[in-house]
C-alpha cells in the first residue's frame, strides 16, 4: 500500500532538483532554475502520468513545484490577488519543508489524471509561446533576442 502511495505522489524528481541546483551554482536566474521543473512536468504529462487542461496549467504546476522546492522565484507581476497569494504560499512551503497532506496530494493527482495529455503537444506549446510573445512589446522581444545571441556567442567561444 505504501509503495502505491509513493508512486501516486508526483513530486519533482531528484534529478530535476539536482539540475536546478546546478543552474543556481552556475549563477543562472531563478526563471532558468524553474524551467527545469516545468520541463519535468511536461515530460510527466507526455508520459501519461497525469494530464493538464492546458499548456498554461502545465507551466503553472511546474512553477509551483519549483517554488515549493526552494527556487527563489518571485510571484508574478501580473495576475489576480489569488494567484499572487498561491505563489507566496508556495514560496513559504519551500522554506519550511513541512509534510504534504497525503489526502490533498491524492486528490490533486486524481483530478489531474482526468485531464488530457494532448495539452503539452509541441503544437500546443508553440501556440502558448506565440500567445505569450504577442503580449510583449517589440522592444522587449528584440532585447531578449539580442541577449540570446550574446549568450550563444559566449558559449561557443
Amino acid at each position: 500500500m505504501l509503495e502505491l502511495q509513493l508512486k501516486m505522489r508526483t513530486m519533482p524528481d531528484k534529478s530535476t532538483i539536482k539540475k536546478a541546483r546546478r543552474d543556481k551554482a552556475k549563477g543562472k536566474s531563478p526563471g532558468t532554475q524553474a524551467g527545469e521543473f516545468v520541463h519535468d512536468e511536461i515530460k510527466k504529462i507526455r508520459k501519461g502520468k497525469h494530464g493538464a487542461r492546458s499548456a498554461k496549467q502545465a507551466i503553472a504546476i511546474g512553477l509551483s513545484e519549483a517554488r515549493r522546492a526552494g527556487v527563489k522565484l518571485p510571484p508574478p507581476k501580473t495576475g489576480g490577488a489569488e494567484l499572487k497569494r498561491k505563489a507566496q504560499r508556495d514560496t513559504e512551503k519551500g522554506k519550511t519543508h513541512a509534510p504534504v497532506s497525503r489526502t490533498r496530494s491524492r486528490a490533486r493527482i486524481k483530478a489531474l489524471k482526468k485531464e488530457p495529455t494532448t495539452s503539452v503537444s509541441s503544437s500546443a506549446l508553440s501556440r502558448q509561446a506565440s500567445a505569450a510573445a504577442k503580449k510583449r512589446s517589440a522592444a522587449s522581444r528584440s532585447a531578449s533576442a539580442r541577449k540570446a545571441a550574446r549568450t550563444r556567442a559566449k558559449n561557443q567561444a
